[in-house]
């Protein structure tokens, strides 16, 4: 055991890990994020308020039975660093380390106890070839496996490549993504209780027009991301 821990301490100083929040080089017993950047990180914690800011963000737009977010996002931040390495950085294990982050958080919460399946906001296929996976599905299946819940990537279906909603104003953002999506299955969501995971809310546009269409299907409907704009 010695010697296979001093291997590892060699292996990591010649090639040393990169802290995906700072970019510092990691210890050898940290994993993804330093101890400072884990520290920093700016909860929310939404789960012990029902009348949050991200519930409150859907109201109008989505009949939900909870909206939670783990993070504050704001610009050149650490979180946003941490969440364009997910997406851009071609580092999906940060989305399964977050959803099991945000697991720990939510074990405790009774109203997880009522959610029947996870699903992560579908890429469309064109997105999905050119980076090579879904973020969501990612944070999906780390927040499943530390809940102990089903989850699919599979179930649900974008049969539109929507341009970015980076620069698009709040009504734009809801024409872009209008109709957008489908269930590959409906009687796999009838009478269930869906929790829909994604990276980031800002408008809440995709997230409602997604939700509509799960509820439509006789779903009941929840809402996790982890950051939130």
């Amino acid at each position: 055991m010695i010697i296979r821990q001093y291997f590892q301490d060699l292996v990591h100083l010649l090639f040393p890990s990169i802290c995906v929040g700072c970019e510092v080089s990691l210890f050898s017993h940290e994993e993804l994020l330093c101890t400072e950047c884990l520290y920093h990180l700016p909860f929310t914690d939404f789960h012990l308020d029902i009348d949050n800011a991200t519930a409150r963000q859907l109201w109008g737009k989505l009949d939900v039975q909870f909206a939670i977010s783990m993070l504050y996002l704001s610009k050149s931040s650490r979180v946003e660093k941490i969440l364009y390495n997910l997406k851009y950085g071609s580092q999906p294990e940060v989305g399964y380390y977050l959803g099991k982050m945000y697991a720990r958080k939510l074990s405790q919460v009774p109203d997880m106890e009522q959610v029947d399946l996870i699903l992560p906001v579908p890429l469309h296929r064109s997105k999905l070839r050119k980076r090579g996976y879904n973020q969501s599905s990612y944070l999906a299946k780390g927040l499943a496996e530390g809940l102990e819940k089903e989850w699919s990537d599979t179930l649900l279906l974008r049969s539109k490549a929507t341009v970015s909603q980076t620069k698009k104003n709040r009504s734009d953002r809801y024409d872009n993504v209008e109709n957008i999506f489908y269930i590959r299955d409906q009687g796999m969501v009838k009478d269930k209780h869906i929790l829909i995971v994604d990276d980031v809310l800002t408008t809440g546009a995709t997230i409602s027009s997604l939700g509509n269409v799960l509820i439509d299907a006789g779903a009941k409907v929840s809402v996790a991301t982890i950051a939130r704009a």
